[in-house]
């Protein structure tokens, strides 16, 4: 007798199920991204006094979150959107003196001393989306072979196949047909 094994589900992967799931577009994505910065930047402020070890170890998960939910069409989006939502988040933080000027060299000071956490949470992001395009493509292309479809897209001829008698050959197109004009009139066969 054969006997069935049944895989458990480990209580993590049951946990990680019930969580939301939305499907943001590219600029949903982004806008989830940095308003969520934003308000943990001023949180972070107001609780930590502008701790960049703080806002550098929330960047990371929102950056994961960034890349898990937006859209598989927009997957392209999030290691791109990430890197913008570090810079709106961190100004806040920045720390600049009085007037414009002094808030911008505030913010690019910050952008260069937290390059560490920007180059990591875009790579986060980077490396989900990566492995989401991967695994999309593979079920595509399980499933285009499963319809019966070669590794080219292309779907046996039918005509062919329910027109010919049980044991003869199919005939493949141009293969010089009584209805040729010859040679010339043949089309190269694919390999």
């Amino acid at each position: 007798m054969y006997r069935v094994r049944v895989r458990s589900v480990p209580p993590v992967v049951l946990a990680l199920r019930r969580f939301p799931n939305p499907r943001l577009t590219g600029i949903g994505a982004g806008l989830f991204a940095s308003l969520t910065m934003f308000v943990l930047a001023c949180v972070d402020r107001l609780l930590f006094d502008s701790s960049e070890l703080v806002y550098g170890l929330l960047f990371l998960p929102v950056s994961a979150l960034t890349a898990l939910w937006v859209r598989p069409a927009d997957l392209v989006t999030a290691p791109i959107s990430v890197p913008i939502a570090f810079a709106v988040g961190v100004f806040p933080i920045s720390g600049g003196s009085e007037g414009f000027g002094g808030q911008v060299m505030g913010l690019v000071t910050a952008l260069a001393v937290h390059a560490g956490w920007l180059y990591g949470g875009t790579l986060v992001a980077g490396v989900i989306a990566t492995v989401r395009k991967v695994r999309l493509m593979r079920a595509r292309r399980r499933y285009v072979l499963a319809q019966g479809r070669g590794p080219a897209g292309e779907r046996p001829p039918r005509a062919a196949a329910a027109a010919s008698p049980s044991g003869a050959k199919p005939v493949r197109a141009g293969a010089g047909t009584a209805g040729t004009a010859g040679v010339a009139a043949r089309r190269p066969q694919r390999p």
